[in-house]
């Protein structure tokens, strides 16, 4: 079913503009409302809230989940996977097995490398997509391809389809939020959690507890000694008359809209945002299952923690960013040079905190309608780069989801004998993201928007509901 922005927004108007037409709008928006008129309740929804865990810089499905005994025979040989291979940046190398020793974990069995050994304590509660293909072997337009269904930027994020879908479930925070790793942004940067062309109000909003200010320009400065309470309430009520005279003529435009949305909720996270991001409070065995007093594990933890406190609190759509693209020595998932080094030192950061979400989410009940999605742009080739390295690989990967509905200790797809191919059940973004809204009550070929002429999806004009991996 498509919306229409200027329906919508001429029927604000007339049922009383400005602030009044916000105030009906937040209505309409809420977890009751915009459901309704948008989304195909055709079966109980399993999930309410997403958490989308993004290893940026490709992530090795073969020295993480994704166990091939062939490779680990073959070390050393001459790579020959029976076609001429094309790498990325690099000529193939000798086949080249894991640094890292493989194990059997949970009740299913699954083979986990050493390198996450506090994840491979949740298998039985994951279900592993073997088969994943990107169109992309590039990290720009890969990442945009996981985060938003399409390599070339400008299209909505998930995040952002699914807040204009169902809405918000809090008054006093944002319904997408983005925790981006301290060290900078994954390539694209914040158009990896834009609106698109969808509503403004739908983008993530960023939090950066590693700063003094983790949401910017959420209280005036210090300096500012001028500002008072009377004096910024007075301020807020003349900006609202001024909007209202702006709006007039312009109900059709969402920017000025989400502005207006934007200015009300700071208000509100005013209140509600310092006691939120406070996680002194926590506990010292929670602290300590995240890891959050630790060095290698302080910043990842930490977002994971505040990740847990911010859904229960209602936000709906949860981004936390693994790596960051900024240039030499790398601080991501990107192994040209080293994979041994660079890998052990990103699951280091990541393994402890990524685990400990899960376990505190299933103990707080809250996995049982949270989806926990962790994601890499593609993965890496099953020859070596020099000695030491492995380059990009987009024909086959690894992802991984849990809880909302999600069977445990499963896996669907597969690659090859070596883990160069998907060569059982190739599974894209499309399919991911369609499962996921499928859980969240929304048919995701009836979730659209009308733009250029199109009426435009998250999933383009592909997609199919992986039933084989629910619960």
């Amino acid at each position: 079913m498509t919306r229409t922005m200027l329906d919508r927004r001429q029927f604000l108007t007339k049922a009383g503009g400005g602030f009044g037409g916000l105030a009906l709008s937040h209505l309409l928006t809420s977890d009751e409302g915009i459901a309704g008129d948008v989304v195909a309740r055709d079966h109980r929804p399993r999930a309410k809230r997403v958490v989308q865990l993004f290893m940026s810089g490709a992530a090795s499905q073969v020295d993480t989940f994704d166990y091939k005994p062939a490779l680990i025979r073959r070390h050393g040989q001459k790579f020959d996977p029976g076609e001429k291979v094309e790498l990325f940046q690099s000529s193939p190398g000798a086949w080249m097995k894991s640094p890292w020793r493989w194990r059997r974990h949970g009740e299913c069995g699954k083979w986990v490398s050493d390198l996450v050994p506090h994840l491979a304590q949740c298998v039985d509660d994951i279900a592993f997509l073997h088969g994943m293909v990107s169109k992309s072997n590039v990290h720009g337009p890969a990442t945009f391809m996981q985060s938003t269904g399409f390599v070339q930027p400008g299209f909505p994020s998930m995040g952002g389809w699914i807040s204009y879908g169902l809405g918000s479930m809090t008054d006093d925070l944002p319904t997408f939020v983005v925790l981006p790793d301290a060290r900078g942004f994954a390539p694209g940067g914040p158009r990896n959690w834009s609106a698109g062309f969808l509503p403004t109000e739908h983008q993530g909003t960023m939090i950066r507890p590693d700063r003094p200010e983790p949401i910017f320009d959420l209280f005036p400065p210090e300096s500012a000694e001028f500002i008072t309470k009377a004096s910024e309430a007075e301020g807020r009520q003349a900006l609202a008359r001024l909007n209202r005279l702006h709006m007039r003529g312009r109900e059709d435009d969402s920017r000025l809209a989400a502005r207006i949305a934007s200015y009300e909720l700071a208000a509100r996270m005013q209140l509600s945002a310092p006691g939120v991001l406070d996680i002194s409070r926590e506990s010292r065995e929670v602290r300590e299952l995240y890891g959050v007093d630790r060095e290698s594990t302080a910043d990842f933890g930490r977002r994971c923690l505040l990740a847990r406190r911010l859904l229960e609190r209602g936000v709906r759509f949860i981004q936390i960013w693994s790596g960051a693209d900024n240039g030499f020595p790398r601080r991501n998932w990107d192994s040209h040079e080293d994979l041994e080094r660079d890998h052990a030192n990103m699951a280091a950061e990541m393994d402890r905190p990524a685990a400990a979400l899960l376990v505190d989410l299933k103990r707080r009940g809250l996995l049982d309608d949270t989806i926990v999605l962790w994601t890499t742009e593609f993965g890496r080739m099953p020859c070596g780069q020099g000695s030491k390295g492995r380059d990009h690989n987009p024909f086959g990967f690894t992802n991984w989801l849990a809880g909302g509905g999600i069977r445990g200790g499963v896996h669907y797809g597969a690659t090859d004998e070596w883990s160069f191919k998907a060569v059982e059940n190739p599974t894209y973004c499309y399919d991911v993201h369609a499962t996921i809204l499928h859980q969240l009550g929304i048919d995701h070929k009836k979730l659209t928007f009308r733009h250029d002429g199109i009426d435009r999806r998250l999933t383009d004009v592909a997609g199919r509901v992986l039933g084989e991996i629910l619960a």
